[in-house]
């Protein structure tokens, strides 16, 4: 790296134009990256980070415009290019990787040819030199079988893989600058990991400099040198990953990693502690700072009165804090919310089980519908969920965790096996020919309330209507009804007036919690309820499940991909892969070893937001079977790295029964893992 940066934003503004005036999101941001640094910009929604990546390449559409300061590249102004100009960086200077992987793809075109199109429209170099590019990137990123890769369409590639292609789509010119909004917030942990050392290890070979956007703290330490901390568009603390993460200056800082469920902790002895209030409207802005008030160090008299710049900390180089009380707070240490959260009753009273469940989908191919090609989806599935305590389901997109909620909740129906609740079997039940009373035992939360609440109906309607179809007899004041069920949700009886679009989200999501309380159900299924929302709002969701857990005694069944969330929440966890239930135990014993070798390289892959902790990454290669194959052996044999031979090809794994009901489906016995694997996991106070 070199002292000259390569790209410089000087006092920058930036307003967007809308019916209530001129907004401005970004007022006066400063900050540099140098050649070959990687820097982090990081903060909750609505904090302008987006912003600050479309306003490089200039994407801000007709409402935005840069309102004072200078954005320099290679020492160029690049709100003084003209389109030509313009033209001739973007993509070949400066490319840019979207959260969204089909933003970027274009689906009606091949791989190949979208790949190909880079060099020749920005260098001008023939379609065979440009098809051997286009190959030899596709190597770089780690995609086997290239050539089969170039023929392929969008679709047909999983989500990791199109990620991989828009990198390389994004690196074959050998730009000098790569900006990355939220690349990997959709990705599966092992997915995610993989796409992060492979950023990591591109931009050592090719010393391109990057800047790295994300509200996942654990993926900046990952990739970063360096990491910004944006609130309401203004820098409030800047400095090396060191710095920020082990002594954070800024009480904004503090706060998103108090938010930070980590592998260690559990909800009973270290409740999370979000950030109190939201993220005020960019219209209202108060002199002083921006986070006054939402901050518990806030002294009145000084952080109100006048703006507060961003200064060096004395004896501490490139480390910059917006606080006048920087030097005055006490050194950070990881904040525990007053009191803890109730233990989970030592019950064994089954709510809801599977007994051998399996679900398979004929699809139709051919233009004609012709030949049947069945995918199984579920296979000899064996979970229980005990009463007042949560089984938490894991593992990577395509394992089969969603069509085992679907098919809790009555969305599909089993082929084969049983599905009980308090005795009743469900399994061939579609939610269409079940009681009211089964309707109202079981209910489910999504992933997006967008896709579950109608726009044009307000809160209250939507709760309401619940109420009354889950109720033997509708309730006399259903207002009171929705004023008591937002209370519970910790949400104010005016929002019941809202529609959803007024709404921030997390406040839709409890929303759709008090929808599926409504009935005062017996089992709560939620399916990734919190994987795309902000860490301070995360924090909040997961700390209501466990409250209406212990408050109600409710059962929860809950999907996700991030085990750091797992193990804060979970008792019980059943790890997926293929359909197949292939580890399943309490929390405490399934994240200590022995593991599953597959439980093990997700462990592994966890991003960690501490940079005096990394773990050897587990790399799993080899291809995944297809969901239509009949497998003979382990369903993870193709990918194993312990993999014993052919007897992992060709015989089903025995189920390894351990104490406390873990059990284990692999050919290496228990013990003999146990002596090769580490624990990947700090202990909580309960298992210390």
């Amino acid at each position: 790296m070199t002292d000259a940066p390569l790209l410089e934003f000087r006092d920058v503004g930036i307003a967007y134009a809308t019916r209530a005036g001129e907004v401005p999101v970004i007022p006066a941001l400063s900050f540099r990256v140098s050649a070959g640094e990687a820097m982090g910009l990081v903060g909750e929604s609505g904090c302008g980070k987006s912003t600050v990546a479309l306003s490089i390449v200039r994407y801000l559409g007709r409402a935005g415009r840069l309102v004072r300061g200078r954005i320099l590249f290679e020492g160029r102004d690049l709100a003084t290019l003209d389109d030509e100009e313009l033209r001739a960086v973007r993509g070949r200077r400066i490319a840019m990787v979207y959260q969204d992987p089909m933003a970027s793809l274009n689906p009606v075109m091949t791989v190949g040819r979208q790949l190909m199109e880079v060099p020749m429209i920005h260098e001008g170099v023939g379609a065979a030199t440009a098809h051997a590019r286009a190959i030899e990137m596709l190597r770089e990123v780690n995609l086997s079988d290239p050539e089969a890769v170039m023929a392929r369409y969008p679709h047909q590639l999983s989500g990791g893989q199109q990620q991989r292609i828009v990198i390389a789509m994004a690196l074959i010119a050998e730009p000098a600058l790569l900006v990355m909004d939220e690349p990997t917030t959709g990705l599966d942990v092992t997915v995610e990991a993989a796409v992060l050392d492979l950023v990591r290890e591109l931009r050592r070979r090719r010393r391109t400099a990057i800047l790295f956007i994300s509200h996942n703290l654990g993926t900046v330490v990952r990739v970063c040198d360096r990491i910004g901390v944006m609130y309401r568009g203004e820098l409030v603390e800047e400095g090396s990953i060191r710095q920020i993460f082990t002594d954070p200056r800024h009480p904004y800082t503090r706060g998103l990693l108090d938010c930070l469920p980590v592998l260690g902790r559990d909800k009973r002895y270290a409740p999370l502690v979000p950030i109190p209030g939201q993220l005020e409207p960019a219209l209202s802005r108060p002199p002083g700072c921006g986070f006054a008030a939402r901050c518990i160090h806030v002294d009145r008299a000084r952080c109100t009165s006048a703006p507060i710049p961003l200064l060096p900390r004395d004896g501490a180089r490139g480390h910059r804090v917006a606080c006048v009380r920087a030097t005055e707070l006490a050194p950070w240490a990881r904040r525990r919310a007053e009191g803890t959260a109730a233990d989970a009753a030592v019950v064994s009273d089954p709510v809801i089980s599977t007994q051998r469940l399996g679900k398979v989908y004929h699809a139709r191919s051919g233009l004609f519908g012709a030949g049947r090609a069945a995918v199984r989806a579920l296979r000899d599935v064996d979970v229980v969920a005990v009463r007042g305590q949560t089984l938490a389901i894991v593992g990577e997109s395509g394992c089969g965790k969603s069509t085992l909620a679907k098919v809790l909740t009555g969305i599909e129906v089993a082929t084969d096996g049983h599905v009980t609740l308090d005795g009743a079997e469900i399994g061939r039940l579609g939610v269409d020919g079940r009681s009211r009373e089964l309707r109202r035992k079981l209910q489910m939360v999504f992933q997006n309330p967008d896709s579950t609440l109608n726009p044009s109906h307000t809160v209250g309607y939507a709760i309401s209507r619940a109420l009354r179809r889950l109720r033997d007899r509708a309730p006399a004041d259903p207002s009171a009804g929705v004023a008591r069920l937002l209370e519970v949700v910790k949400l104010a009886p005016q929002m019941a007036a809202r529609k959803p679009r007024q709404l921030s989200g997390g406040e839709k999501q409890r929303v759709a919690i008090a929808r599926a309380l409504a009935g005062d159900p017996d089992v709560i299924v939620a399916d990734e309820p919190v994987s795309a929302l902000d860490v301070s709002v995360q924090a909040t969701i997961v700390n209501l499940l466990a409250e209406l857990q212990a408050a109600r005694g409710t059962t929860l069944v809950f999907i996700s991909h991030d085990l750091a969330v797992v193990r804060y929440l979970a008792d019980h966890v059943a790890v997926m892969y293929l359909g197949a239930v292939v580890e399943f135990g309490r929390v405490a014993s399934v994240f200590a070893p022995p593991y599953h070798p597959y439980t093990e390289a997700l462990l592994s892959a966890v991003p960690v937001p501490d940079p005096d902790r990394q773990y050897a990454r587990i790399l799993l290669e080899g291809a995944v079977p297809r969901a239509s194959e009949r497998l003979r052996g382990c369903p993870f044999a193709t990918r194993c790295p312990r993999k014993l031979g052919a007897v992992c090809d060709d015989t089903p794994p025995p189920v390894q029964r351990l104490p406390g009901g873990h059990h284990i489906a692999c050919h290496i016995p228990t013990a003999e893992l146990e002596t090769l694997q580490t624990a990947l996991v700090e202990p909580s106070r309960e298992e210390r």
